[in-house]
């Protein structure tokens, strides 16, 4: 018997998600892979909106802990996709949001870019191409703040936000130094 829930718990994580829920956490990550410019973590803001704050499944602490862990490990960039759906579904909510995430932009991706080999010069496709660096900073800052959620009352999170920035800014060393830092905060309880 206790073998049996274990198993369930693996397999459709802790919260036991119906069919209904597994369908709809596929095709809300599927929309969003469609709107992924600049990668999966520009979505994170509607993500934690959707998982978070609609469906409940997931605090914010566990949310921004599930990508920190994701991007700190070494491989693609869309892990943080697999770790979220596995602490919201188990191993079949890990399959969903990967497969969610990674078929209709994939899809997309190569229609696209058969269609714009021949037409690099033009006018229309250099303006659209020039034209998503913007939309891109602008996902990524959004993505930044909803992050940073559970540690903005704290003045040491602050202060930890602005000098990685800085950082990131005005040197070319490696982004795991702050990465560590706020580890070593977090780890301290500062933040």
């Amino acid at each position: 018997m206790v073998e049996a829930r274990a198993v369930n718990t693996l397999l459709f994580g802790p919260l036991g998600l119906s069919s209904f829920d597994v369908l709809s956490l596929f095709l809300h990550f599927a929309v969003l892979s469609l709107l992924a410019i600049g990668g999966a973590v520009t979505t994170v803001p509607d993500m934690h909106r959707y998982i978070v704050g609609e469906r409940r499944w997931l605090d914010d602490a566990t949310f921004s802990a599930s990508v920190a862990l994701a991007q700190a490990a070494p491989g693609p960039n869309v892990l943080f996709v697999a770790v979220i759906g596995f602490n919201v579904g188990g191993f079949v909510g890990l399959v969903v949001t990967l497969l969610g995430s990674l078929l209709p932009s994939t899809l997309l991706t190569l229609t696209a870019a058969r269609w714009s080999a021949g037409r690099r010069d033009q006018r229309g496709v250099r303006a659209f191409t020039e034209g998503m660096a913007p939309v891109t900073i602008g996902l990524l800052l959004a993505t930044s703040w909803i992050l940073t959620e559970p540690t903005r009352a704290s003045p040491v999170g602050w202060l930890l936000f602005g000098a990685t920035i800085v950082w990131m800014v005005r040197t070319k060393w490696s982004p795991l130094w702050p990465i560590a830092a706020g580890a070593m905060a977090g780890a301290l309880g500062w933040v």
